[in-house]
């Protein structure tokens, strides 16, 4: 059987810098639950994006729930969610039993239309917070969604998962809106296993996070607590992991960057392809190099063909109103998001990728044209 290639997948740095940080949390006993890796993380990721506090959580999901918590959404509140997304943005806004009102995609960035935004905004005056999210590295348009909800004064929230490295007209995806959150899951860019960040400039609203992120513990001799808390704290071993990619990040971007260029190169001149969108005011990540198709071949037809040669692909996500779990509430749009899943199809982006599986890809892609 052919070596499996993998739409995405971990890897650790050719030059070992997470054994380093690793070594370190072992030898000086700090292998839970907090250590100098956290706190080392935090500061430098912060720096990174230039952002002036961080807090290093669990996950993406859980520094997104609470974002939403440290912007005051509770009970029966409104939150405007992009319909195009992983099922993780949405979530945890049912976790603080608020309400997700969902916002069609625009063709010119994939991510959430200002357009619909807007008419949301006349539908459900109240809300009290958006989620923004920057798909597969994509940034959405933050000036005219900045704009829109400033002129409403609502709190923002990025969910810029998929975007580390990422940068809108020269600034760091994730540092627009009050919040923004990245994610280290295994399948991103660079990854701790699992783990995610949650980065802005309010300092106080930062340190609540890390307090509630801790299980809410009271500063007390003995265990007490006030208010509800969360076991959502990373470790410091996973930290330490976090630190070493750090340093790589940006060969993972220029990698990830490369294979899209490699895609675009050899698939660009086939009927009914086109490459997920580009914008001079946006350097993307590329985490995953997407296309579209219009002609006869159809996005099944690539992942049956794919998948036959052990190589994985994936359609462009569903979107979150047309889930069994999440139809029942209100969607914005003219359906521009069911047309990039209908039609869309995720490559093979992984890093580790070497010339000759690109070329494996792209032959089996050509090879259905005829």
């Amino acid at each position: 059987m052919k070596e499996r290639i993998f739409l995405s997948s971990p890897h650790m740095s050719d030059e070992g810098y997470e054994m380093q940080y690793i070594k370190e949390a072992f030898d000086t006993n700090w292998i839970a639950p907090l250590g100098e890796n956290v706190n080392g993380f935090e500061r430098e990721l912060a720096e990174k994006v230039g952002s002036k506090a961080a807090a290093a959580l669990s996950s993406g999901t859980a520094a997104i729930h609470l974002a939403l918590k440290a912007a005051g959404v509770g009970e029966g509140d409104i939150v405007f969610c992009p319909t195009l997304t992983f099922s993780a943005t949405a979530n945890p806004i049912i976790y603080q039993n608020a309400i997700p009102v969902f916002i069609d995609s625009d063709y010119e960035t994939w991510n959430m239309s200002p357009k619909a935004l807007e008419e949301a905004f006349e539908k459900y005056p109240e809300v009290k917070a958006v989620l923004v999210v920057h798909l597969y590295g994509l940034s959405a348009d933050m000036d005219k969604i900045m704009e829109i909800c400033k002129k409403h004064n609502v709190a923002v929230i990025e969910d810029a998962a998929e975007s580390l490295g990422t940068y809108y007209k020269g600034k760091h995806t994730g540092t627009f809106g009050d919040y923004g959150i990245f994610s280290f899951n295994g399948n991103k860019i660079i990854t701790t296993s699992g783990g995610g960040m949650l980065v802005s400039n309010n300092e106080e609203r930062i340190a609540k996070v890390r307090f509630w992120a801790t299980q809410s513990r009271d500063q007390a001799r003995h265990y007490q607590h006030s208010e509800l808390g969360f076991n959502y704290r990373m470790s410091n071993v996973v930290a330490g992991i976090g630190r070493g990619q750090l340093k790589v990040l940006d060969q993972r971007v220029a990698k990830k960057n490369y294979i899209l260029e490699f895609y675009k190169r050899e698939l660009g001149g086939l009927k009914g392809v086109e490459f997920m969108p580009s914008n001079e005011w946006d350097e993307p990540n590329y985490w995953l190099s997407s296309i579209t198709l219009t002609g006869k071949v159809r996005p099944i037809d690539i992942f049956n063909a794919l998948e036959t040669e052990n190589i994985e692909s994936r359609p462009i996500w569903k979107p979150m109103h047309m889930q069994p779990f999440f139809e029942k509430y209100d969607f914005v749009g003219e359906g521009v998001s069911e047309k990039l899943f209908e039609n869309g199809v995720c490559l093979p982006s992984d890093t580790k990728m070497l010339d000759e599986d690109l070329e494996r890809v792209v032959k089996i892609i050509k090879g259905l044209w005829g």
